[in-house]
């Protein structure tokens, strides 16, 4: 069983797995670029995803970019449940419907609306969990090709823009309001909001109704970095996304990004990831 290590840095990845995971609260945020498919067979487990408190069910696969600041801080009626990564990359690849891409990419979380196909789904990631782990390429690669397929058929179910009324920042019927949040999870949902505008510590602890001396030691118990800190995450995550799936022009990925300046991007981005926008870019452009 896996569980999380809170010493792990920030974007090392996982690749491709499928583990059972250990229930926990996780208190530092982890990002890692690829795309992360929950499924719980009983219980409920709470994220606080993109600044945005969702509770995911048992029996409803979940699916999200695991690119944006995300961390579980609630849990019940479960010791473990399912997780499957897939990298970014290969996502991009298969193509996957342009709404159900976008959605993704901009920080949604998709679930399964459908309750019938909770046990379809419980023996699907059963025998991931033993195909992913054993030595034999063809059982992993018919286990990718049985994830695609999953993930085009939960496509199916989520209705293209043009038939659906127009989605909220983060669409869910499980976003709690905010008066289920802390001082610190109104903090991050502000910075979630408004990453791409210029942010001050003033900004970010006004929208909490803290003075800004305590709001540095408030936001780090929680999440285990500064609000600022969290400000560049968001920010770096927005601008993966624009490199990977645009041809916008780098500078305007940093400006898009809230980035004041592009040698401040640059800089931040080659800190995090060891390369330049323009290596990023590519290394993990769909092809």
């Amino acid at each position: 069983m896996m569980r999380f290590n809170a010493n792990r840095k920030d974007f090392e990845p996982y690749g491709f797995t499928c583990v059972r995971w250990e229930a926990s609260i996780i208190k530092r945020p982890d990002r890692h670029n690829e795309i992360e498919l929950n499924f719980l067979e009983t219980g409920q487990v709470t994220y606080l995803l993109f600044g945005q408190t969702v509770m995911v069910p048992a029996g409803r696969l979940a699916v999200f970019w695991a690119g944006i600041p995300h961390n579980t801080i609630h849990f019940e009626g479960l010791t473990e449940y399912f997780v499957s990564t897939i990298p970014l990359v290969w996502f991009l690849q298969w193509r996957l419907p342009e709404h159900f891409t976008h959605l993704i990419m901009h920080g949604h979380l998709i679930m399964e609306p459908d309750p019938s196909r909770a046990a379809a789904d419980a023996t699907l990631f059963r025998n991931w969990l033993e195909d992913v782990a054993t030595p034999s390429e063809e059982r992993r690669h018919i286990t990718l090709l049985e994830i695609e397929a999953r993930l085009r058929r939960l496509a199916l179910n989520v209705p293209a823009p043009d038939t659906a009324s127009p989605p909220s920042r983060h669409p869910t019927p499980a976003v709690l309001s905010e008066s289920h949040l802390s001082r610190a999870e109104q903090m991050a949902a502000y910075i979630a909001q408004h990453y791409t505008e210029p942010l001050t510590l003033e900004h970010i602890s006004r929208a909490a109704g803290l003075h800004p001396n305590y709001t540095v030691g408030v936001f780090r118990r929680v999440f285990g970095t500064t609000p600022l800190e969290y400000v560049i995450q968001h920010r770096l995550s927005h601008a993966q996304r624009l490199l990977a799936t645009t041809d916008e022009l780098i500078l305007d990925v940093a400006l898009n990004s809230g980035f004041g300046s592009l040698s401040r991007f640059n800089q931040a981005f080659r800190r995090a990831f060891g390369c330049t926008p323009r290596e990023y870019r590519q290394r993990h452009r769909a092809t």
